[in-house]
């Protein structure tokens, strides 16, 4: 059947935006709705691969288990200091990156590329380099100690006392370039009759930086600082090939402690289930963070 005459082409009107976007539709129910419905499922299911026998639904025992797991705990902990740090650390130095570069001087092309450059290199590349500048034998700290400065078999990995600042500076030199580009990008967008009229009324740099910079800086922060927390949440990569969660599981993250179930324990039942409460977690923080901080999507905004 044919829809023919005005109705039928105004009939195909309405329907061409939706079946051009159907494609994408479909994808995104493909790659999210599906894969968050598996997970919620085997949540609520006792599935360990290496037990088929004992196969059963236990309704939310799996959630229940976990008040009493202390490894859930301390990696939940581990995981929101290392959000903390990593976006903190980043956020003040990509801002600070970012007024330098938005400068002119001669040779600024030159250290745009060298700034942004770390933001290409892969995960696992990165920890290749890091692990090259803390081997105990042939890094930084070995060198450091043939020019009398410090123990040679210093080992910031291996120590619990220092392998979490020697992870978090490997992810801030990975890091740091996003923030810089992103408010970089931003800054260049500011009107520079904003700056003459401060500039007129008598503003120095750092009062036409907190009153005219900043407010019109906010909403970009505000999403960049979303974005890296939920991705540094998730960071797996660099902390799994650094460290692989130790020494003692000091560096173990809640989603790296999932992936370690799912690979040595093959639990997939309680892991589905730590990953679904990491889910909600997140949705209710950056719920509660974009509420909090008035985010309004748009450079006008914050410029009324």
């Amino acid at each position: 059947m044919t829809l023919a005459g005005p109705y039928g082409a105004r009939v195909r009107r309405a329907l061409t935006p939706y079946a051009l976007i159907a494609p994408t539709a479909l994808l995104l129910v493909g790659f999210l709705l599906v894969p968050l419905g598996s997970v919620g499922y085997y949540a609520l299911q006792h599935r360990v691969v290496n037990e088929p026998y004992d196969d059963a639904f236990v309704g939310l025992d799996n959630f229940s288990r976990m008040l009493g797991d202390q490894q859930f705990w301390h990696s939940l902990l581990f995981s929101a200091k290392w959000v903390a740090a990593e976006v903190g650390l980043q956020l003040l130095l990509g801002l600070a990156l970012a007024l330098i570069v938005n400068e002119t001087f001669v040779g600024r092309a030159v250290a745009r590329a060298l700034v942004f450059s770390p933001w290409a290199v892969s995960g696992v590349l990165t920890t290749g380099i890091w692990l090259l500048l803390y081997n105990p034998a042939t890094g930084v700290f070995h060198q450091l100690s043939a020019l009398g400065l410090g123990d040679p078999a210093t080992s910031v990995l291996g120590d619990p006392g220092t392998v979490f600042p020697a992870v978090v500076v490997a992810e801030l030199w990975r890091g740091v370039p996003f923030f810089a580009i992103l408010v970089l990008a931003d800054l260049q967008s500011v009107p520079k009759d904003l700056y003459e009229a401060a500039s007129i009324d008598g503003a120095g740099r750092l009062r036409s930086f907190w009153h005219v910079t900043l407010p019109h800086l906010r909403d970009a922060i505000v999403l960049a600082t979303l974005l890296r927390a939920v991705w540094e949440f998730n960071n797996v990569d660099l902390l799994y090939t650094l460290t692989n969660g130790g020494p003692a599981g000091a560096t173990t993250g809640l989603p790296l402690y999932v992936a370690q179930l799912a690979r040595k324990s093959y639990d997939f039942g309680y892991g589905s289930a730590l990953t679904a409460a990491a889910f909600v977690l997140l949705l209710f923080c950056s719920v509660l963070y974009l509420r909090l901080s008035r985010f309004e999507g748009r450079g006008e905004g914050v410029r009324r």
